[in-house]
């Protein structure tokens, strides 16, 4: 459902499905984790529902599982995808985030990307190495093994 919502412009609905999903949630003080015993960084594939055992996790460790969860993350509600040397970025924020950043490695060259909501009669923006680039939501990296400090105002 969050793979529907997020692109639908559901970004809260999105997050808040997500926010179910992640296991982190479920562990997030001593009852819960009473409750989920199962560990809070791995998927569980199941959280049972049956009286005797409401809210446990079951059969963690799926690769699958946690191969879409990173996925579901990344390229949909962070909205950040590799084509070849780009990176597309189109983020959806929660509403009760304002910023957040990303340290994106490259071959062997890391891109600190900041992520930043701006007022709505601001213009989004991009900015590499404190240059502004033309295209507002495409990243092109170069592999130069060194570092480089992006900004990204968005809506």
């Amino acid at each position: 459902m969050v793979l529907a919502f997020a692109p639908m412009g559901e970004t809260e609905k999105a997050w808040e499905l997500f926010e179910l999903l992640n296991p982190v949630n479920h562990s997030n003080d001593v009852e819960k984790a009473a409750i989920y015993k199962v560990e809070p960084y791995v998927i569980a594939a199941d959280v049972y529902a049956a009286d005797q055992r409401r809210g446990r996790g079951g059969w963690t460790w799926y690769t699958g599982s946690a191969a879409w969860m990173y996925r579901l993350l990344t390229e949909t509600l962070l909205d950040i995808n590799i084509m070849g040397d780009k990176l597309h970025l189109s983020p959806r924020l929660p509403e009760k985030w304002d910023s957040y950043k990303v340290h994106y490695r490259y071959k062997e060259t890391v891109y600190h990307i900041t992520f930043s909501r701006i007022s709505d009669n601001a213009l989004p923006y991009l900015v590499l190495d404190n240059q502004t680039q033309a295209d507002k939501n495409i990243l092109h990296m170069v592999n130069d093994h060194g570092e480089h400090f992006v900004e990204m105002g968005i809506k």
